[in-house]
Parts: structure tokens; sequence; C-alpha cells
């Protein structure tokens, strides 16, 4: 997985500004986004390695004696 660059967030004024303010919002929503993303991958990927392996396994004991 690739290192994503930071992106420093503005600084604050003494006063409200709605500008850097929304910056910073569209920033915030951007990297939970970002966050979100990269976990539904990570899982997905997961569940995929473990389906696999278990189809895999459950061909493996198919010709198995039990008993």
């Amino acid at each position: 997985m690739s290192k994503k660059a930071l992106k420093p967030l503005p600084i604050p004024s003494p006063e409200y500004d709605y500008t850097n303010e929304s910056l910073t919002r569209e920033q915030l929503e951007s990297s939970i986004q970002s966050l979100e993303d990269e976990i539904f991958n990570l899982k997905r990927m997961q569940e995929s390695i473990t389906s696999k392996s278990v189809k895999r396994h459950q061909f493996l004991l198919m010709g198995a004696k039990h008993g």
C-alpha cells in the first residue's frame, strides 16, 4: 500500500472565516472518505482470501473418509 501525502489543516484565524472553515471541513470529509474506502477494500480483500481458502479446504476434504 502506498503512503499517502498528508495535507496539513489551515491555521485557524482568531475570528470566524467561512472560507477557511469550509476548506477545513472539505479536507476532513475527504480524509474520512479515503479511510472508509481503504477499510472497505481491506475487508473485501480479507473476505476474498478467506473465502478462497475455505473453498480449497472443502475441496480437499471432499475425498476424505469420515468415521
